[in-house]
């Protein structure tokens, strides 16, 4: 995973999916964290980022998702156990395969990253911010007619 330590802040490359289904979001938590995001993880080395979405689908829920435009770089910073962090986002459009289990919007779906448990549910874009997604301007750019790629810079 593309993930370093330089002067004293973490760098990190992270690729995710925006799935939508009837103006609702497919987003992820680790279980007992506060904190969503859509779903994804960390580029590897010599991976593109439309690779990473559909690996760590594939790892987290053993489903293949189809991986389409990008939508979405955002340049993030943030604090993580008061270690400053700067992500560099990509957020790409992508799909679940028809009749998958995932697409009932009633019930959260469990998922494991490593030894970790995760929680995947569906939440109204106009309630992302409420539920708690980060980073937070992509809460109101998901609430947007999405058209052409666009760069976000959120300082939290």
């Amino acid at each position: 995973m593309i993930s370093v330590d330089l002067a004293g802040h973490r760098f990190q490359l992270r690729a995710a999916a925006v799935i939508a289904a009837d103006d609702f979001i497919l987003i992820h938590r680790m279980e007992g964290h506060d904190v969503w995001a859509l779903p994804g993880g960390r580029v590897d080395p010599g991976e593109s980022g439309q690779q990473t979405v559909v690996r760590e689908f594939g790892e987290e829920l053993g489903v293949t998702v189809q991986c389409g435009a990008l939508l979405f770089v955002v340049e993030n910073f943030f604090n993580v156990d008061d270690k400053p962090c700067h992500e560099i986002g990509l957020y790409f459009r992508a799909t679940l395969p028809a009749g998958s289990p995932l697409l009932d919007k009633t019930r959260s779906h469990p998922g494991v990253e490593g030894r970790h448990r995760l929680e995947f549910k569906w939440v109204h874009k106009s309630a992302l911010a409420d539920a708690g997604l980060r980073p937070l301007t992509l809460c109101q750019a998901l609430c947007q007619p999405l058209a052409g790629v666009q760069h976000i810079v959120q300082r939290d």
